[in-house]
């Protein structure tokens, strides 16, 4: 714990180590935290900055983690809505200042990892413990029996309002620490933390059940039962395990569709997602909408139609095939790859789909299980929301893949090229 609180490091890592760990902490709170953080991290890299400390910047590595910031800003010359594509790139700096943070910065972030996301998954732990209390001190406040926490009043959205973000977002940060505590709990020796670890995981899983988010349940399930066994286990135990868990998949799935707020969510919900249209829907399904959503993409397939354009150029054909929440609302694709096709391209969607795969490869790699938990999350997130959009989303990606991929592939120059 003093280790955790107080690194044994010189006054300017610790200063960083600090700045970091909040930024971590801030992220399912206001974005105002989360900026403020992150400018003082900025600054506080700057004034420190030393000609010997700087790390190689033109890398793979560094390539893939800002690509998607240098599709938005090349998208730009071309778009016939600048203010909107000046809108989305200002959001995605974010995604260009953490890497340049991290290559300009003297702190070993191989030798912290462990660290910085035991106290993210420690906040997570107590966000959702938060949300769960609040949850019951309604229930009890207007009288509802205690079955009313597993109805669609507190469930999705409703249960993350009083965080004031969207349960999707909500969730990824979630999924990370999720995963982050299953490694401690397998790594553990016996004994008390590794109780602790598992009623951490415990009340994890309980907060991903009750958020809903489908994207990132699958991507948990897969992550669980398939990247732990095979990176972090070997033999009899891998088989032990894969057994234990996905036993315990199966029966939480049987829970969860008995009750009818969650097969609601899980079940009927996707299968309206993956539908036709229907005039008799008050809500539009996301396979209908992508499918509009691609034909307008091909009437600019190589290059798009540059970045602040999607909305604006969706709500004409959302209007014709009779999607009207989708036109009142001003909903964008909902998909993240089709959200590149429209305003980049074929050329953007190429550049996103090479990130992906860096990072796949990379966690395959070296055998990391966090990396590999984080690239499948935004990969499967990818087909239901434009994550990169949105501040929260923007953040979560920029933080984490910075994160991650420079503390895997730690400071080894040779080894990032």
């Amino acid at each position: 714990m003093e280790k955790l609180l107080k690194p044994n490091d010189t006054l300017s890592n610790r200063i960083t180590y600090y700045l970091m760990a909040l930024l971590l902490l801030s992220l399912p709170y206001n974005l105002f935290y989360s900026h403020l953080f992150l400018i003082g991290l900025a600054m506080h890299t700057i004034v420190q900055i030393r000609k010997g400390d700087i790390k190689p910047v033109f890398t793979k590595a560094t390539f893939a983690l800002t690509a998607v910031f240098f599709v938005t800003l090349l998208s730009i010359i071309y778009t016939n809505n600048k203010p909107q594509g000046f809108t989305e790139l200002g959001r995605q700096v974010t995604i260009l200042l953490i890497p340049l943070i991290f290559c300009f910065n003297a702190i070993d972030l191989k030798k912290y990892r462990h660290n910085l996301l035991l106290i993210f998954s420690a906040g997570c732990v107590i966000t959702i413990a938060y949300l769960f209390l609040q949850a019951l001190y309604t229930i009890r406040f207007y009288h509802l029996p205690l079955r009313a926490l597993f109805t669609s009043a507190f469930t999705n959205h409703n249960f993350s309002e009083p965080l004031d973000i969207h349960a999707t977002f909500f969730s990824m940060q979630i999924g990370i620490g999720l995963i982050y505590l299953i490694y401690r709990f397998i790594k553990q020796p016996s004994g008390k933390l590794k109780t602790l670890y598992f009623l951490c995981c415990l009340l994890l899983a309980a907060g991903m059940v009750q958020l809903s988010a489908k994207s990132v349940c699958i991507a948990l399930v897969l992550v669980i039962n398939i990247a732990v066994p095979l990176l972090l286990l070997q033999g009899t135990t891998r088989k032990k395990f894969f057994i234990i868990a996905s036993s315990l998949t199966v029966l939480l799935i049987g829970g969860v569709v008995t009750l009818s707020a969650f097969k609601d969510r899980f079940v009927t919900e996707f299968k309206k997602d993956l539908s036709e249209s229907t005039d008799a829907e008050l809500t539009d399904p996301r396979l209908a909408r992508w499918g509009v959503a691609i034909n307008v993409a091909s009437q600019s397939p190589l290059i798009g139609h540059g970045a602040g354009t999607e909305i604006g150029l969706l709500q004409d054909p959302f209007f014709e095939h009779k999607f009207y929440r989708s036109y009142l609302v001003g909903l964008n694709a909902h998909n993240q790859f089709i959200s590149f096709f429209i305003k980049s391209g074929i050329v953007g969607v190429l550049v996103y789909l090479f990130v992906l795969y860096f990072g796949l490869r990379t966690a395959i790699g070296n055998r990391d299980l966090l990396l590999m938990g984080f690239m499948v999350i935004v990969t499967c997130v990818s087909f239901s929301e434009n994550f990169l959009d949105v501040d929260k989303g923007i953040f979560f990606y920029g933080v984490f893949f910075s994160l991650l991929m420079f503390s895997s592939l730690g400071q080894n120059p040779e080894k990032q090229r």
